[in-house]
């Protein structure tokens, strides 16, 4: 058995903060990057209800998010984070610039999932009198559903490695114990370990938005 020269308690605890972590932001940035998602596809040129200012705002407001590496979008929003959570360090910390990070991640994807859908469709439903709610959730969310879950696997990915850096901020973390009980430390076994870890994680993330994915399509 190798020794990892950190209690199992605290490996333990440090999964489940990663599990946290990933869990709540990508349940709130899902429902964030949702509504920016959908009403970029409403309001573009060729959308339902186009609207070129409204398209501008949110356009622009998304990309500048997106070009702001996480390190620097998680110490910068720190007063924001202190407002909502009352504090700026620990893992409910986290979970602001985390949100923040991967709603306009996710509302691209979104974007390009839903602009998938056959055009036909939407006009089918248009001449059926069909109210624009009634298209986005009998229409495009239901012919989108298999691009979407790949969206959201390539998102809970892409937090999962956000989380490693949210240990600047004592999130804790699977990550945080590779940098400052695994790099830190010099403890090459535990680096390691927590490599794997992360990589497990992966894979499960991945086989389960695979699996998800091929059943909505296939019904």
């Amino acid at each position: 058995m190798i020794d990892l020269g950190v209690p199992n308690e605290k490996i333990l605890l440090g999964a489940q903060q990663t599990i946290y972590m990933v869990g709540i932001s990508l349940i709130i940035g899902t429902i964030i990057g949702a509504v920016m998602a959908v009403v970029l596809v409403l309001t573009r040129k060729d959308g339902i209800r186009p609207n070129k200012i409204v398209y501008g705002i949110l356009n622009a407001v998304i990309n500048v998010v997106r070009s702001v590496p996480f390190i620097i979008l998680m110490v910068f929003i720190m007063p924001l984070t202190k407002v909502i959570v009352g504090t700026r360090i620990g893992t409910p910390a986290a979970i602001v610039p985390l949100v923040v990070f991967i709603a306009p991640y996710l509302a691209r994807l979104m974007e390009s999932s839903l602009l998938e859908v056959n055009r036909g469709i939407v006009e089918a439903a248009q001449s059926m009198g069909a109210t624009t709610f009634q298209i986005i959730w009998h229409f495009l969310l239901p012919e989108s559903s298999g691009s979407l879950i790949l969206a959201l696997t390539t998102g809970a990915i892409g937090l999962l490695g956000a989380t490693a850096m949210a240990g600047a901020i004592g999130a804790g973390g699977v990550g945080d114990l590779a940098l400052t009980y695994g790099y830190e430390r010099m403890n090459f076994p535990l680096m390691l370990f927590t490599v794997v870890v992360l990589i497990i994680f992966v894979q499960l993330i991945q086989a389960l938005g695979n699996f998800l994915s091929r059943r909505l399509r296939h019904k």
